[in-house]
């Protein structure tokens, strides 16, 4: 099996994942009681490993973003080549900054300026820091991400950023 196609499966397999536990466990309720309220639609799903959107309000995610974007970011980002630049976790790394408690060096920080630093990449003309002397390659580089992975990979950015 080649990676494109590992990682395919394994981009589907997250979402369903998340899906799957989005959607809850469908018990009987007790004769007369009042039905369970849906969950909301940016609601954390509970998972074995905490999404990170779990601690920022709903209220304070751009409104394209939802759970299962982040879900999916995590799982391209610390499975992909963006970690072993920016550290498991966005940390940070010796070839590219952390995302935690940063001045943002390239773009300014929101859902949407995230998005164009990931489409575009970043040259190694333009890199800010000299201890990062790597380029970031457009749309995820050697791992080249679709439309919905960037968006991903941006929610998940996005939120472990705050």
């Amino acid at each position: 099996m080649t990676r494109t196609t590992t990682r395919a499966l394994f981009a589907i397999t997250a979402m369903l994942a998340v899906t799957a536990c989005a959607g809850g466990s469908k018990t009987a309720a007790a004769p007369g009681a009042a039905p369970a309220p849906a969950p909301a639609a940016n609601a954390a799903a509970p998972a074995a490993k905490a999404v990170p959107a779990a601690t920022l309000p709903a209220a304070t995610l751009p409104a394209a973003v939802t759970t299962a974007m982040i879900a999916l970011g995590d799982s391209i980002f610390n499975n992909g080549s963006c970690q072993r630049c920016h550290g498991k976790g966005g940390i940070g790394a010796a070839n590219a900054p952390a995302f935690k408690g940063i001045k943002w060096q390239h773009g300014n920080g929101t859902y949407e300026g995230i998005v164009k630093t990931v489409v575009e990449g970043v040259p190694a003309t333009e890199i800010k820091d000299p201890t990062h002397k790597f380029p970031m390659g457009a749309r995820g580089g050697r791992m080249p991400l679709t439309d919905d992975q960037i968006n991903a990979v941006a929610a998940y950015v996005f939120t472990i950023s705050r």
